[in-house]
C-alpha cells in the first residue's frame, strides 16, 4: 500500500530548491505518488521536468482559472499579485500547449472557475476556456483536477453538462451539502493537510462517503502548522486523522485511500 498526494506544487519557488529532500521525506512517509499540478504553460513545462527527475512524481498539466483570463484582467487594470516579469500567454496559447502535451499528462489540472479574483465581466470567457479544457481531458481520457473559488456550484453544472466523471475537487471550501452532491455524481474530493485544524475539511472527512475521498497537500500552502511550508509527506498526518475519525485501523484507511486513487486515476491495484 502507498499514500498519494493528488495536488502539490513542487515547482513553487519556495519548494523547488529543496526538491530532493522533499521527495526523500515523502518516500520515508510512505508516499508513492505525488501529482504536481501546473498553472500555465511555463509552470506546466517545469512540472514535466520535475516528473522526469523523480519516478514518484506525476504531472498534471493545466491552466489556473485566473491565468485563463490574466491578459484580460491586466487590460482591465485588475490588481492581482503575480510575477509579471514575462507577458502572460493568451488562453488560446495555453490551451494549445496542454493539447500538444496531453499524452504526457497524468491528469488535466488544475483547471476550473474562480469568481473571487476574476471580475464578473470575464466570467463567460473563463467558462469557455474551462469547457474547452474539460472536453480536451475527456477526449484524451484523462482525470480532471478542479480548482474553484466562489463558483463551485457553477463548476459542477459545467462538469455535469460536459459529461465529466473522472474528477477530483481540490481543496473544496463551499457548503457540505454541495460537497455531498458532488460525491453523488461520482466525483472525488481531496482533503488537504491542514484538516486537523480546519473544521470544514475535518467535517468532510467525517460526513462524506469514504469512497469519494482523496489526500492532498496543495503544498506549499495549507500545512498542518499555520505559517509553515507544506510538503507531500504531510498526507500521512491526514490519513492518521481519518483513522481517528473513522475508528478504523490505519492500514485499512490507507487501503481505502489507495483504492479511491486507483479507481479515479486508472491505476491497477
Amino acid at each position: 500500500m502507498g499514500l498519494f498526494d493528488v495536488h502539490a506544487h513542487l515547482t513553487d519557488p519556495r519548494l523547488a530548491p529543496r526538491e530532493d529532500e522533499l521527495i526523500a521525506r515523502a518516500r520515508k512517509a510512505g508516499v508513492t505518488t505525488i501529482i504536481s499540478n501546473g498553472l500555465n504553460p511555463r509552470d506546466n513545462a517545469a512540472t514535466l521536468a520535475v516528473a522526469e527527475r523523480h519516478d514518484i512524481v506525476r504531472p498534471a498539466l493545466g491552466l489556473y482559472p485566473v491565468d485563463a483570463v490574466l491578459p484580460e484582467m491586466i487590460s482591465l487594470g485588475v490588481d492581482y499579485k503575480r510575477d509579471m516579469t514575462f507577458a502572460p500567454p493568451t488562453a488560446e496559447e495555453s490551451i494549445a500547449w496542454v493539447e500538444d502535451h496531453i499524452e504526457d499528462a497524468f491528469a488535466v489540472g488544475e483547471i476550473g472557475l474562480d469568481h473571487h479574483w476574476v471580475p464578473q465581466e470575464l466570467w463567460d470567457l473563463q467558462e469557455r476556456v474551462f469547457r474547452r479544457l474539460v472536453r480536451l481531458a475527456i477526449a484524451a481520457d484523462k482525470p480532471i483536477i478542479i480548482h474553484t473559488r466562489k463558483a463551485e456550484r457553477r463548476a459542477l453544472e459545467v462538469l455535469v453538462e460536459e459529461g465529466a466523471t473522472r474528477v477530483d475537487w481540490h481543496c473544496f471550501s463551499s457548503k457540505l451539502k454541495l460537497a455531498r452532491k458532488i460525491a453523488e455524481h461520482g466525483h472525488c474530493l481531496s482533503i488537504p493537510a491542514n484538516a486537523r485544524r480546519a473544521e470544514g475539511f475535518r467535517r468532510m472527512l467525517e460526513k462524506l462517503p469514504r469512497e469519494q475521498l482523496l489526500l492532498e497537500t496543495d503544498c506549499p500552502y495549507l500545512g498542518p502548522v499555520r505559517g509553515e511550508l507544506n510538503e507531500p509527506a504531510n498526507v500521512a498526518g491526514t490519513a492518521e486523522l481519518a483513522a481517528e475519525l473513522w475508528g478504523e485501523p490505519l492500514d485499512a484507511v490507507h487501503r481505502q485511500f489507495e483504492d479511491n486513487f486507483n479507481r479515479l486515476f486508472g491505476c491497477p491495484p
